[in-house]
């Protein structure tokens, strides 16, 4: 890798730990009333640095007194006014939190599955290589795609069941319901980018595809992700129009 890249890479990685520190911290201090919005934060904050600090910080951020009111009176009352009441987010504002809200689990189930496909890599038998796909980093998504669903309707499950009051199963079933679309959407950006990446550019100008241990792998899977963001957005925009899926 050019000395260049690699030092771009690590600079960009180390603003996102940075931003998810921050991010971290930040919501440790002025708790959001959804309680699974405090590990989207600083997970997004690691692929959206900057970017996503500002976002959170103008549109998502806690006010000291809203986070006593919290405390006192209980999620339900302090949930029930931001949904309903004169703090209520524009669409566009809802939209990029429930993107974000189900990217977080995306990434997270990303960053396991390649961390794990690089330190045991013959775990990919089990996902198609070498039988199925001569390329180790297809099977490595078909990995990827099953650990970020799975966290992905995790996520979007804790934040059903506390807002509806629903039991497991009926709030597995709307989790999956709610962001199975979305989950895919969020994918496909994310592999459309990978692949434009590594086989359209490092393979052919490089010579080289960079692996999990390089920086600039996770380099390229920040922006990956943003590419995830991208596609997963209007696909959140119509699930909550047609009331699939709420504000947030």
């Amino acid at each position: 890798m050019p000395v260049w890249l690699d030092l771009l890479a690590a600079a960009s990685l180390a603003l996102g730990v940075a931003c998810a520190m921050w991010l971290a911290l930040d919501v440790a201090r002025r708790p959001p009333p959804m309680p699974i919005m405090r590990l989207v934060w600083p997970i997004c904050g690691l692929f959206g640095g900057p970017p996503l600090a500002w976002f959170y910080a103008r549109f998502a951020r806690t006010s000291p007194s809203a986070s006593a009111e919290h405390a006192g009176h209980g999620r339900g009352r302090h949930e029930r006014r931001g949904r309903h009441g004169h703090g209520e987010p524009p669409m566009p504002v809802a939209v990029a939190k429930g993107a974000l809200h189900c990217g977080s689990g995306c990434a997270l189930g990303d960053v396991v599955a390649e961390t794990l496909a690089f330190l045991v890599p013959g775990i990919l038998v089990a996902f198609g290589h070498p039988g199925l796909f001569a390329e180790p980093m297809f099977a490595t998504w078909v990995l990827d795609f099953l650990c970020a669903f799975a966290l992905g309707i995790v996520f979007q499950y804790f934040a059903i069941a506390p807002m509806r009051r629903l039991g497991i199963r009926d709030a597995l079933r709307e989790a999956v319901k709610a962001d199975a679309l979305s989950l895919v959407a969020w994918q496909v950006g994310m592999y459309s980018f990978m692949a434009v990446a590594m086989f359209v550019v490092y393979r052919p100008w490089l010579g080289v595809m960079p692996q999990a241990d390089s920086p600039v792998f996770w380099f390229t899977m920040q922006l990956a992700m943003w590419c995830g963001f991208a596609a997963t957005y209007p696909m959140n925009w119509w699930l909550i129009r047609r009331g699939t899926k709420e504000k947030m």
